[in-house]
């Protein structure tokens, strides 16, 4: 079970600190959780040997504590499969202002076509998962987002022709337990 989180300085600090004390009921609900939030208690107690509200409990105090950092919605494949899916790779200049750099990362994680950003290692600075609805709107992220910024030297797109597996679900397992 969750024990007792101390007063944490970040969010990140305080998920260090939960991870410690998480334990086997804890990973298996929250493998439970990842393949679908919305099941009820009575639904996670036929999955997880507690009772529904042990399991209630837990979840709150997951939730409490920033283990579960969100619940989201997930869009089906009939609607979210008409949009244009993109990965675009982007090269930093090597001497770009530091300033420019965070003014550039700041509009990209405000941008509502911008799915993911990750800082990566390799030849490319940074990989955007990008969606629109269609090609011109694609181009016209690209053209006021990407090819006027002074900080990118150059970006590669690859459209996405079909997405075979898309998941944001971590499997945990005894290891992740305290």
């Amino acid at each position: 079970m969750l024990g007792e989180i101390g007063v944490a300085d970040t969010p990140e600090k305080c998920i260090v600190v939960a991870m410690k004390v998480l334990d086997p009921f804890d990973i298996a609900l929250l493998n439970a959780l990842q393949a679908d939030n919305r099941a009820t208690a009575d639904a996670l107690a036929r999955t997880v040997a507690l009772s529904p509200s042990a399991i209630t409990r837990r979840i709150r105090r997951l939730k409490d504590s920033g283990v579960i950092d969100r619940d989201v919605s997930v869009l089906s494949p009939a609607l979210a499969g008409r949009r244009l899916s993109a990965i675009v790779q982007i090269q930093l200049h090597d001497h770009a202002e530091e300033a420019g750099l965070a003014v550039l990362r700041q509009r990209l994680l405000a941008s509502n076509h911008v799915q993911s950003c990750l800082e990566v290692s390799g030849s490319f600075d940074l990989f955007l998962t990008v969606t629109a609805r269609d090609m011109a709107e694609f181009n016209a992220f690209a053209d006021t987002m990407l090819a006027k910024d002074a900080a990118i030297r150059r970006y590669e797109t690859s459209f996405v022709k079909k997405a075979l597996k898309q998941t944001l679900a971590i499997p945990l397992d005894a290891r992740d337990a305290g």
